[in-house]
Parts: structure tokens; sequence; C-alpha cells
């Protein structure tokens, strides 16, 4: 599996941008609703790593849309979080 991967962070914040309304989010928008999972506040440094991290990776992509930037999966990174999601389908049944 990719390392990118072995973050849960990462990973929640791939299932986010899959489940995004139009396959996309912002990076405040992104932040707020994983705060929101986790019931905290996570900092920006740390967060906008993971994604910069992810983007090298080629997994994550953005583009700017005004002031803000928006973030969505690439193709290499739904397949890896499609990957995750079957071994935990396997996993748990």
């Amino acid at each position: 599996m990719a390392k990118w991967l072995q973050s849960g962070r990462r990973r929640d914040m791939c299932i986010l941008l899959a489940g995004a309304e139009d396959g996309e989010l912002t990076g405040q928008r992104l932040k707020t609703r994983l705060e929101a999972r986790y019931d905290t506040r996570i900092d920006p440094k740390s967060f906008y790593g993971a994604l910069d991290a992810m983007e090298d990776a080629g997994f994550v992509e953005h583009r700017v849309d005004g002031i803000a930037d928006k973030y969505s999966l690439t193709e290499a990174g739904e397949h890896r979080l499609r990957e995750q999601f079957e071994w935990m389908r396997e996993t748990l049944a």
C-alpha cells in the first residue's frame, strides 16, 4: 500500500473529497469538515502539509478559483481509496 494512506487523517481527507458534491472542496471547507469529524481543531500547517504531500504523490490535485484553492482526488487517489475500502470491507466481512 502506498505510504500516503498509512495516515488516518489522509485517508479521511480523501474520503471527504470523494464524497464532495461536485467532486472538489475548498481547502477551508475540507478542513472544517475534517475538524467536525474529529471534534477538534487541526493545525493549519499540519493540514495543508498533508494536502501538499498527497498532491506531490499525485493523489490530490488543486486549482485556484478566485481566492480559494479547491482540491479534488486524482484518478490515482480514487483508485487507492477504493483499494482501501475494499480491504476494509473484506477484513470486516
